[in-house]
């Protein structure tokens, strides 16, 4: 018998070819769980294999390589997607595309590895080191939020989006979904091929049962509801012919024709997408006119523009309340690395490198930080532009309560797969988490009206150009995860860690 009661596996049972092929299968497996193929059926037992694979390594460094190749095809799995910024302009970066993925699979999938490296060391059989696993992934998970800017993409709770068990979001955010998750799934991990294997998955089925049922308890909870109508509008730019001179005035028209469609409600407020005024916004009055004028009475247009400050050019967010003068504005904090600026850009741009999803030269200047804005018919309103709406320490991080958040993205980016359904799922997250509605307005969709249980009330599918009128819901009581974020998730994760290590510390001595 190994160390932590369960039957040791033979150390050649796999070769290191067939381990590693068999890691990177797990790893598929796992990104089947992501939206849009969405199969929990098939993630969690793909986290189990990954799990099993690396306590029964024959040592850390068998581990970190097992739990590097599960990564790598994981993350391949779920961010191929990635290479399709690249192919908007295909003569000047559709080169970059596979280099894209293999190294973003591949960046990732250290984190993985790391993770199984630790685990095996900290463990001192095979129970101790699927249960030291699944603690360090999810530490690599919120790692992954934070280092380097950050880039918590196809985090373990996701598998969960399109089920009940996502609403505990609520109470423990992502990570700690994501560790009750990989706790489950490291029980018949831990017990093996041993007498207790049948035992030990039971347990792990009732666990997750439990979290189904109570996410099923969450969503019966009655929402409450408001009188403010609000109309996104989604003009269907392509991003390859976006900022075409051509075509700018079809798309800017296109907007203001959906914008100014009849309704037999009027709408409250109005919301155009990220970057959806085609000029900057510094000396853009007739245009911003012309969009105040097809508005008519409702009280705010809400819409995304660059902007130039004295620090730089922006990519802001902007609020026309009265007249021609901004009301309101916010310029995003939280840059997408290589694609709205790059690092060390003065010495690049001598080469003729920009950030990809800039149009202006050497890239965006972030803004100070999440900040709240008052809105008529709104209140108060958190924006969010695109790849902020990922982050979830970019919406516990305002400085008070909103009462409604408001994503404008651009997703005409991420292709027509996947990449704009998991960008939506991750902002239905966010919703759950703060017991928040959101306004979704996205380019090329999928925009849409989120309640504060994560559901899409009302959407305009991807692809298609429309304005959609709907009622704005109310929002809950401010949740668990609100008021303490992710501090319970890191206390657990360090208590298990220590103690892991304390018992490996007496393992040795002994």
């Amino acid at each position: 018998m190994g160390a932590g009661g369960a039957s040791a596996v033979p150390r050649r049972a796999l070769s290191p070819r067939r381990a590693l092929a068999l890691a990177a299968l797990a790893g598929l497996a796992g990104a089947a769980g992501h939206v849009p193929v969405a199969l929990p059926v098939l993630a969690l037992p793909g986290l189990a294999l990954t799990i099993w694979l690396v306590a029964t390594a024959p040592d850390a460094r068998a581990a970190l390589w097992r739990g590097w190749a599960a990564g790598c095809a994981y993350f391949a799995g779920t961010l191929f997607w990635i290479v399709e910024p690249f192919m908007v302009d295909l003569a000047r970066h559709g080169w970059m595309a596979p280099f894209a993925l293999v190294g973003m699979a591949g960046g990732m999938a250290m984190f993985w590895g790391a993770a199984a490296w630790i685990a095996h060391r900290l463990g001192t059989g095979q129970a101790s080191r699927a249960l030291a696993m699944a603690l360090t992934l999810t530490l690599a998970g919120i790692l992954r939020a934070y280092v380097l800017t950050g880039f918590p993409w196809a985090l373990p709770a996701y598998v969960w989006t399109e089920t009940p068990v996502i609403q505990l979001t609520a109470y423990a955010g992502v990570h700690g979904v994501g560790l009750v998750t990989l706790l489950a799934v490291a029980l018949p991990a831990a017990a093996g091929w041993s007498r207790r294997g049948g035992a030990a998955a039971g347990l792990a089925l009732a666990v997750l049962g439990a979290a189904w049922a109570a996410g099923t308890v969450r969503l019966a909870e009655r929402a409450p509801a408001t009188q403010t109508q609000v109309r996104l509008v989604q003009p269907n730019a392509a991003q390859h012919l976006k900022w075409r001179r051509d075509m700018i005035p079809v798309f800017f028209d296109r907007a203001l024709d959906l914008t100014a469609a009849p309704s037999d409600t009027p709408p409250d407020v109005v919301i155009w997408p990220e970057t959806a005024m085609p000029w900057l916004l510094n000396g853009a009055e007739p245009a911003i006119e012309e969009m105040r004028a097809a508005a008519g009475a409702a009280p705010a247009l809400i819409f995304g523009a660059q902007r130039r400050s004295d620090a730089g050019y922006h990519n802001s967010l902007a609020v026309i309340a009265e007249g021609a003068a901004p009301s309101a504005l916010y310029d995003k904090h939280h840059l997408v690395p290589f694609g709205e600026y790059l690092p060390f850009d003065s010495q690049l741009a001598k080469l003729g490198l920009y950030g990809i999803a800039s149009r202006v030269g050497g890239g965006y200047v972030p803004g100070p930080g999440p900040e709240l804005l008052e809105i008529p018919g709104l209140g108060r309103v958190l924006p969010l532009i695109c790849y902020e709406a990922v982050f979830p320490q970019d919406v516990f991080g305002a400085p008070d309560r909103p009462d409604v958040l408001v994503h404008i993205t651009n997703d005409a980016w991420f292709g027509r797969v996947a990449g704009p359904y998991q960008h939506l799922a991750q902002s239905r997250v966010r919703a759950i988490e703060q017991g928040l509605p959101m306004l979704r307005a996205a380019n090329t969709g999928v925009s849409a009206v989120i309640d504060a249980h994560g559901r899409v009330t009302a959407a305009l599918p991807l692809g298609e150009a429309g304005h959609l009128d709907a009622r704005l819901p109310g929002r809950l009581a401010p949740t668990p995860y609100s008021r303490w974020p992710d501090w319970p998730v890191l206390a657990v994760l360090l208590a298990g860690l220590a103690g892991l290590g304390a018992r490996r510390r007496r393992a040795v001595l002994d």
